[in-house]
């Protein structure tokens, strides 16, 4: 039988009143069966967020929903069939209504299911306490396994043994870095049985593929703080397994810094920070942010001045330098360096290669330019293209 708590779902919500989802609960549950708004988005309500994907749970059979659906002139996707999701249509949005289920056979990486009508074996299915949660379409909370009081505490727990949990998604053990530095308080600590459990499984993140493990390394980092999940990731041995080399030491201080400095959350500046052996590969990142990677490494330790740095790179990639350099020697980029990084990202060489042509050629004429640039730059950009072209 369902637990239902007393628990109502805010009933600002934003799902809870879309019409929308509420034509799909009613297509659903018409011929007799239950349906349930499912995970984050029951999570993030009872938290006070809304927004995110909005996901749905049944005890009908796939091809029933489907059918329901079209009866009540709803579209309906097979978009994952055979594990027991189709994506509803309704106006302009589609909602994933997965019908429950329970694991056959897990390898760390993917699952073998069979349908249920059971929503605690359902339950089971999911990582931690706090997703574990459901709601009726009226907003009322049902919780099978009992993770409330968790969600509502911001405690990330595994559902009942973590090392099976784990064992059947290796993925989770950074997802619940994850979830820690996005939800859990931040005087809190971590949950001893599953870190135990982690430190016992990091040989299963080497199966996971890179793009996984790149897709949640960057999302962990893009949170308000995630050095406090950082460093007890290297005390169990999960950073060095997916990025070796990598050093949390300064990764503290540069996150300080970009909030001294009113900065948003840059995840490849703190993955920056980090460092580590093949990263890009590593994280799988893709082409524009592996060239920001690069572009910050080298900014930051090139030796180049503020307003040499806005010049070459612009503005983003130096301050993330400033940051970075501030981060290792303990000091806050000042007004001064910062407004040199604008005046350099802004600045435009006066000079162009016609200017010195056809008098120089080549190789000669490369290094005139280059000795015009490093001339223009030390003087803060203010040279002109006539000053630069005098005769000295």
């Amino acid at each position: 039988m369902d637990r239902t708590d007393e628990t109502l779902i805010p009933p600002q919500t934003t799902w809870l009143s879309d019409p929308d989802a509420q034509k799909v609960c009613a297509a659903v549950s018409s011929g007799g069966g239950r349906v349930y708004f499912v995970g984050g988005c029951v999570r993030d309500a009872l938290l006070g967020k809304d927004g995110g994907d909005t996901d749905l749970s049944t005890d009908v059979l796939p091809e029933e929903v489907m059918r329901l659906a079209k009866d009540a002139g709803l579209r309906a996707v097979p978009t994952g069939i055979d594990h027991g999701t189709v994506t509803v249509v309704s106006g302009s949005l589609g909602f994933e209504v997965t019908t429950f289920r329970r694991d056959v056979e897990t390898d760390g990486r993917r699952a073998v299911v069979s349908f249920s009508t059971d929503i605690a074996e359902d339950a089971r299915r999911r990582d931690f306490t706090m997703n574990a949660l459901y709601a009726t379409p009226d907003g009322r909370v049902v919780d099978p396994l009992g993770g409330l009081p968790d969600c509502l505490a911001r405690r990330i727990r595994f559902i009942e043994d973590p090392d099976r949990r784990i064992q059947e998604d290796y993925l989770r053990i950074l997802r619940f870095f994850r979830f820690h530095a996005w939800y859990a308080p931040a005087t809190a600590g971590f949950d001893p049985d599953a870190l135990s459990a982690i430190a016992a499984n990091t040989d299963g993140l080497e199966t996971l593929s890179a793009e996984r493990v790149g897709h949640e390394v960057l999302r962990l980092l893009q949170a308000p703080d995630p050095a406090p999940a950082v460093s007890v990731m290297r005390q169990t041995g999960v950073l060095g397994r997916i990025l070796p080399g990598a050093d949390d030491r300064f990764l503290a201080p540069a996150i300080h810094l970009e909030a001294q400095m009113r900065l948003a959350p840059d995840p490849l500046l703190r993955l920056a920070v980090l460092g580590g052996t093949d990263v890009p590969d590593r994280l799988r990142l893709s082409r524009k942010h592996a060239r920001s990677l690069s572009d910050m490494s080298d900014a930051a330790w090139n030796g180049a001045p503020a307003g040499a740095l806005g010049w070459e790179f612009g503005a983003e990639i130096a301050v993330a330098a400033l940051i970075q350099r501030g981060a290792v020697a303990g000091f806050v980029p000042d007004a001064d360096e910062i407004a040199a990084v604008a005046r350099g990202a802004g600045a435009e060489f006066p000079v162009t290669a016609k200017d010195l042509m056809p008098a120089l050629q080549g190789p000669a004429l490369g290094r005139a330019l280059k000795d015009l640039q490093a001339r223009w730059i030390a003087s803060d950009f203010s040279l002109t293209r006539d000053e630069l072209l005098a005769p000295e």
